[in-house]
């Protein structure tokens, strides 16, 4: 029998209840299901922090922190769960919590360690480049200095540490000779970062500087990361990038340059090449030497890049064939010494960067270096050959943003021999083979924001000297306020003595030369302004010391010799109070002594002076399209040792004084018209004496001035580039 009308309706209101009764009860557990979140974020100090965003990992319960720093929101989640509290200048908060019971708790956020106005430590270390995190330099600075010439080392003689020694050219730092500052390009070391000079006569850095996009110059203190230096380590980087295809042209009046660089999707390729002769600028400045054939060179470099998914490769190869010949004034001699010298140089680099795995990172290379001199002395003839190589391995691990370690080996292996011929016939062979080991770990700690620490060891083993040395360095960084902190740093370093000794290690037993490094560094930043100033104290230990006039195969040696160096190191650089102008002052001060080669005390070396002052201006004059620089380097007298006098080193030159200008005239957008003088002024200065092994008849030893080859020098050059988006210009080389 078939169901009535109303039969069917009350099964349906039945139905219709049901369903509306279920929903009902499902919602009501929905709603009673539900867990509140609520507590109040706080900083380090206890101090309300607004706007943190906080949420159940995994889902979209959270809300946001209250002006008081409050915070409340309901989820449906159940049990542990985690929940994230983060916020810009704060490390991100991860806690696991039970959702039923997370009522009214207070979670502490902590700084960022990696933020902008973090802590960096700065003690010995003067940055410049893009990616510093505290640059006192930019790279333009490098080569639009006045008086550089385009030379990175002339460059960073402006800056505090530095002594200016005129008739050498290379870098001296704190009170330690040329030979203790090491060169790194892309973290692998450079043998033969010099070119091939003699006697007095001034060299200059090998490396073009516009393939480098920073520089990290240390003048004490620095990273285990390095080793074999005394004194200092200058850090050369490659850029990682060209911005686009450009070629280069410059025509100088002391030679030709040229330059071109490729990029594509993944790779790049830039290559330079430069002829350099002096004849024409000594045919217009009067020479204080008698030039034979004046000084040319012939010289490139090339840097390929390739960009993996992770990392990068960049093979960097230079070269440099040089020479000169000329008749330099003995005062032992009624006659000029005729120095010619030839000399080849190769420079092969290459180095990989990346990351993989769990926050790994890695840094491996090799470089090769080969140098040959061959040198006339009169009627005598000087021949050596030096083959060096360094392979590097670098790991480091970021466990968090407060906890990165490095550890890494290096294996450094130099090949040097020397044959001497004398007119007479005979001939002196002496050479030298040594593999250094070395092996170090460090640690960079960041405690809070305001504090942060970098630990140290390295430790090297040398087969030449048959000893092992281990090698402690520790800095520390207090950030005292948003823009100025304090640095405080110390390390043990070695050397191996100079090849000017161990080449006769065959006949003598050297150990390493030693020095301790203390300094205290407070560095100031804001808005375009910089002041640096530091303090130091270097101690001296198993310096080399030899029983002759000059160190010879025959002479007696040993590692007797000790030192100090102390001073202070100012550095104030603004580039905003005046418009268009850029400037930096440097000073420093030293007090330093030795007793080392053949001294008979301890005194200050004739490299040093205790006084030293470099003004560098650079001013932009929009009308004259025009940017003109001024340089004036000071310095007060450097001792010397006159024999007619009983105390031993008790002279002292007049003070050093350098005015330099240069002046870079834009034709267009990408030509240039550039000049630069030295020492505008024509300052006479003396850099020292070189006095007569012997005495006259009236017991009166002569002597004669050590001056630089010309009083003044000269540069003028047209430069064009040829680029893509024809806006590039060749101002950051000059």
């Amino acid at each position: 029998m078939k169901p009535t009308f109303t039969q069917q309706s009350n099964h349906s209101n039945k139905r219709l209840k049901f369903i509306f009764t279920f929903a009902f009860l499902v919602f009501s557990l929905t709603i009673f299901s539900q867990n509140t979140i609520s507590g109040k974020v706080v900083d380090e100090k206890g101090k309300p922090v607004s706007g943190a965003n906080i949420f159940i990992e995994g889902t979209y319960d959270g809300a946001s922190s209250s002006e008081t720093g409050n915070f409340s929101f309901t989820t449906t989640t159940t049990g542990s769960q985690t929940l994230v509290v983060s916020f810009l200048i704060y490390e991100t908060s991860k806690t696991v919590i039970d959702v039923a019971n997370f009522q009214n708790k207070t979670i502490k956020l902590r700084e960022s360690v990696t933020s902008l106005d973090a802590v960096v430590i700065t003690a010995g270390t003067l940055e410049a480049g893009d990616k510093a995190r505290v640059s006192v330099l930019k790279p333009l600075d490098i080569v639009t200095t006045a008086g550089s010439a385009g030379n990175i080392i002339a460059a960073l003689q402006t800056l505090p540490g530095t002594q200016t020694v005129g008739e050498d050219g290379r870098l001296f730092v704190r009170g330690g000779e040329a030979n203790e500052t090491q060169t790194f390009v892309d973290g692998i070391r450079v043998a033969q970062p010099y070119g091939a000079t003699t006697n007095n006569l001034p060299t200059r850095g090998r490396f073009s500087p516009f393939l480098f996009s920073g520089i990290s110059f240390s003048t004490g203190g620095y990273s285990a990361e390095y080793g074999e230096a005394l004194s200092s380590v200058l850090l050369l980087n490659t850029q990682d990038d060209p911005d686009q295809d450009k070629t280069e042209i410059a025509l100088m009046t002391v030679g030709l340059g040229i330059g071109n660089t490729q990029k594509w999707k993944k790779s790049s390729l830039s290559v330079n090449a430069n002829y350099i002769n002096l004849a024409p600028y000594q045919a217009i400045i009067p020479q204080n030497v008698d030039w034979n054939s004046p000084f040319q060179s012939l010289s490139g470099e090339t840097v390929y890049r390739y960009n993996f998914n992770n990392g990068i490769l960049k093979i960097y190869a230079a070269f440099d064939s040089s020479k000169f010949d000329i008749n330099q004034e003995n005062i032992n001699s009624p006659e000029k010494i005729r120095v010619d010298l030839n000399n080849n140089n190769f420079y092969l680099n290459s180095s990989y960067k990346g990351v993989f795995g769990n926050n790994w990172q890695i840094t491996s290379g090799l470089s090769y270096g080969y140098s040959n001199n061959k040198i006339n002395l009169d009627s005598d003839k000087v021949a050596n050959d030096e083959n060096a190589a360094h392979l590097k391995l670098k790991l480091k691990k970021s466990f968090s943003d407060r906890l990165k370690l490095s550890f890494g080996a290096d294996y450094f292996i130099t090949q040097f021999n020397e044959d001497f011929k004398e007119n007479s016939g005979s001939v002196f062979t002496n050479g030298y083979d040594a593999n250094i080991a070395a092996v170090y770990t460090e640690a960079d700690i960041f405690f809070s924001k305001k504090w942060a620490a970098k630990v140290g060891v390295r430790a090297s083993n040398n087969d030449l000297l048959n000893e092992t040395a281990i090698s402690p360095r520790i800095s520390f960084a207090y950030k005292m306020a948003k823009n100025s902190q304090f640095s405080f740093a110390y390390g043990d370093f070695t050397q191996t003595p100079n090849t000017e000794y161990i080449k006769y290690s065959n006949n003598h037993q050297f150990e390493s030369e030693k020095a301790s490094h203390y300094i205290l560094n407070f560095q100031y930043n804001k808005n375009g302004k910089t002041f640096r100033a530091e303090t130091y104290f270097k101690d001296y230990s198993n310096l080399v010391k030899f029983d002759t006039k000059m160190a010879a195969y025959n002479s007696v040696y040993d590692n007797s010799g000790s030192g100090y160096a102390k001073g202070l190191d100012l550095f104030w650089r603004d580039g905003k109070s005046i418009k268009n102008l850029e400037y930096w002052v440097s000073y420093s001060y030293i007090d330093t002594e030795r007793n080392y080669k053949n001294f008979s005390s301890q005194v200050t070396p004739s490299f040093v002076a205790d006084h030293s002052l470099s003004i560098v201006t650079k001013y932009w004059i929009n009308d004259w399209k025009s940017q003109i620089g001024f340089t004036n380097s000071y310095s007060s007298g450097r001792p010397y040792n006159n024999p007619n006098e009983t105390k031993f080193m008790n002279g002292k030159t007049k003070s050093y004084n350098s005015l330099s200008f240069n002046w870079a005239y834009l034709l267009s957008q990408q030509k240039i018209l550039y000049f630069s003088v030295s020492n505008v002024l024509g300052s006479q200065n003396v850099f020292g004496y070189e006095y007569a092994n012997n005495p006259d008849n009236t017991g009166f030893y002569n002597r004669k001035e050590i001056v630089p080859t010309a009083d003044r020098f000269f540069f003028v050059g047209f430069f064009w580039t040829i680029s893509n988006d024809k806006k590039d210009n060749q101002l950051k080389n000059l």
